[in-house]
């Protein structure tokens, strides 16, 4: 029998390297990520993959950076999007503490200056205009998504599924590519200017809803005094898993293939950091070798992937693209549905 089809995206946030404990960094950020970049598009071409590159400005000022994103872009390799950290892209309005790190938490006309001002560096020195974005650090609401549309981008991808901290929420937001509102970003709405493609993240059985309520409540005292979500990771009876090689194993992002295709989701998101490609750079991935260690979980994700579905490599735009019209039937907790 003929395997379906799937989309596979690969993206990449684009940035300095710092360690995420200490102050957030304005000025002299450090890119030296940005060499290992070669070595890794390299590799992704010789996977089938065109990956998508959320570059922020920090990168896109730099030298080397503006040479090897521009290179990847002329010859359509990947795809160049853009990535808001507020804290290194000006114009600047005072100190970065944790809350206004996260673009959700900025009033709109800061968010409006940051934003022309970063797609306006990438278009001059990397010689293309995005249509694809990220914010730093996740999250995003209905007033920036306006923005983002009017400013002519055609896919968001801001949205981190089944998480929240003391800063924003991403709860309760669809798992699969969709139309956002402009009034909640975290639902469906009627517009039709700007796709919303999340990362791929779910949970080591198929009843995601489900899975997620049990996983919430286990969070919460009194269960969390008992590290009840540890003992279930532990066991194997649940495990909430993300689709990234600097977060996850191969083995467990596999699971989570897994459940995301029983669910017949259209598109697999996998995501990293630039950062994590060179060692003990931001904690994430505190291995040696870690550049090897990402490739070869990469390789061994779209090994077991191509085993049960003809995977179609695109860039994220490109699969907001081919998402269209395309009719949905997700399993267990969901209902039928269309994508974009």
């Amino acid at each position: 029998m003929q395997k379906k089809d799937v989309l596979f995206v690969l993206s990449i946030d684009t940035e300095e390297e710092w360690l995420w404990d200490e102050e957030f960094p304005q000025d002299d950020c450090s890119v030296k990520n940005i060499t290992k970049l070669p070595e890794f598009n390299e590799f992704c071409k010789s996977l089938g993959i065109r990956p998508t590159y959320f570059v922020d400005y920090a990168v896109a000022q730099d030298e080397l950076g503006q040479k090897v994103l521009s290179q990847f872009a002329s010859e359509k390799s990947a795809e160049i999007g853009a990535h808001l950290h507020p804290w290194c892209n000006p114009p600047f309005f005072g100190k970065t503490r944790e809350a206004e790190s996260h673009v959700i938490n900025l009033p709109k006309e800061q968010v409006e200056q940051k934003l022309d001002a970063l797609t306006d560096l990438i278009h001059r020195n990397i010689g293309v205009r995005p249509k694809s974005f990220r914010s730093g650090r996740w999250g995003i609401d209905g007033n920036t998504l306006e923005l983002l549309a009017s400013r002519g981008f055609s896919v968001d991808s801001s949205i981190y599924p089944f998480y929240q901290n003391d800063f924003f929420s991403c709860l309760g937001a669809p798992t699969v590519p969709y139309w956002p509102s402009f009034t909640d970003a975290l639902l469906r709405g009627n517009q039709r200017t700007l796709a919303e493609i999340p990362i791929t993240a779910g949970f080591s059985v198929s009843r995601f809803n489900t899975a997620e309520k049990i996983h919430g409540a286990l969070s919460k005292p009194p269960f969390s005094w008992f590290k009840m979500v540890g003992a279930l990771w532990h066991t194997k009876l649940l495990r909430k898993i993300y689709l990234s090689p600097e977060l996850t194993n191969s083995a467990n992002m596999n699971t989570l293939v897994d459940t995301c295709l029983k669910n017949n989701h259209q598109v697999i998101h996998m995501y990293l950091h630039s950062s994590s490609l060179i060692d003990g750079a931001t904690g994430l991935l505190d291995v040696d070798e870690a550049c090897e260690r990402i490739k070869s979980r990469i390789a061994a994700v779209i090994k077991h992937l191509g085993k049960q579905r003809n995977i179609k490599f695109c860039t994220i735009s490109e699969a907001a693209i081919a998402l269209k019209n395309v009719s949905y039937s997700c399993a267990s907790d969901c209902s039928p549905e269309v994508l974009l």
